[in-house]
């Protein structure tokens, strides 16, 4: 098993930033893909960015150029620049691990004036 805590959500005006962190319950080392997943009200839970052992990251289109995914041997990051109102969601870390996928609970990102 693996635990996931995400911090670093809140509220901000569009046009500002936020900085994720997923803490695990074992060193990144030990895991291969990470990402991040968010997921809005009634809504699908969608892949927003993701990397295969710290390697180049993917992104999905509509936070290509604005989100930067980024790993240490402690943490998980993701940082969001130029936030729009559509970002709003609830921002989920996951890992692979032993061939199976790990969630945390998410952390609220709201963007409003």
């Amino acid at each position: 098993q693996v635990q996931l805590v995400e911090s670093g959500g809140g509220s901000v005006q569009p046009g500002g930033s936020l900085k994720l962190s997923c803490a695990p319950s074992l060193s990144m080392s030990n895991f291969y893909l990470t990402g991040w997943y968010r997921q809005s009200p009634g809504k699908e839970r969608e892949l927003i960015a993701s990397t295969a052992d710290g390697s180049t990251a993917w992104y999905t289109e509509a936070v290509k150029g604005r989100f930067i995914l980024s790993r240490d041997n402690a943490n998980l990051y993701l940082q969001m620049n130029n936030l729009k109102t559509d970002d709003t969601a609830m921002y989920i870390c996951y890992v692979a691990f032993d061939g199976k996928p790990f969630w945390g609970q998410g952390t609220q990102v709201t963007v409003a004036f």
